[in-house]
């Protein structure tokens, strides 16, 4: 019976062990491209969330200085005039529900709002909104990727403990803050009507 010779032996081991490392890179980028896939969906389903609440409410929910969407846990209290002012906490992500939480009975517009699928690295979601438009933001792992954005890379928004770099929103690109788009349409709408003015000098 021929046995191996350590030569041979060495060389079994050596193309094993490649295929062992390749085999693990491999499955490192599927868990991550995995992850990826889940942030999108999330953040999909949020935006998709958000304008249905919208609809209802004709405004967009808060947001809190952390990132976090002010529409859960109502707190109720009156001003100088006895009028009622309803505030709202942070909602948390993976805790709590998307809804009227003014009317537990009415359904909710998501039901569980997700988190980032690190949250435990510190990895989260961001949410900025001023009512009227809102955007929310991911990181994305992959920068191949179709949806990474390096514009919005550039405005250096921390999702947690990573800089976001993916995103959605509503009628406001993703690379400009709100006040910054809105006053750019401000400006637009002032030229506008100047030079409407200067072609019609007589219209009212």
């Amino acid at each position: 019976m021929k046995f191996f010779t350590k030569q041979e032996l060495f060389a079994i081991f050596a193309i094993l062990l490649v295929i062992i490392l390749i085999s693990l890179a491999n499955f490192k980028v599927s868990l991550r491209r995995a992850r990826d896939a889940q942030r999108k969906n999330d953040i999909g389903a949020i935006a998709d969330g958000l304008n249905r609440y919208a609809n209802d409410f004709a405004k967009y929910p808060l947001a809190s200085p952390d990132g976090k969407i002010l529409a859960c846990r109502p707190v109720i209290s009156e001003d100088k005039n006895k009028r009622k002012i309803v505030e709202f906490e942070p909602c948390e992500w993976e805790k709590d529900a998307l809804a009227d939480a003014l009317d537990p009975t009415f359904p909710s517009y998501i039901k569980n709002l997700p988190s980032d699928p690190q949250d435990d690295l510190g990895v989260s979601y961001l949410y900025l909104s001023n009512g009227a438009r809102f955007q929310i933001y991911a990181v994305l792992e992959g920068v191949d990727e179709d949806e990474y954005d390096p514009k919005i890379v550039a405005r250096n928004l921390m999702c947690g403990i990573r800089i976001c770099n993916f995103g959605r929103s509503t009628g406001v690109p993703l690379d400009k803050s709100i006040e910054e788009y809105e006053n750019e349409l401000i400006i637009e709408n002032s030229k506008f009507q100047r030079q409407s003015r200067l072609l019609f000098p007589n219209a009212k």
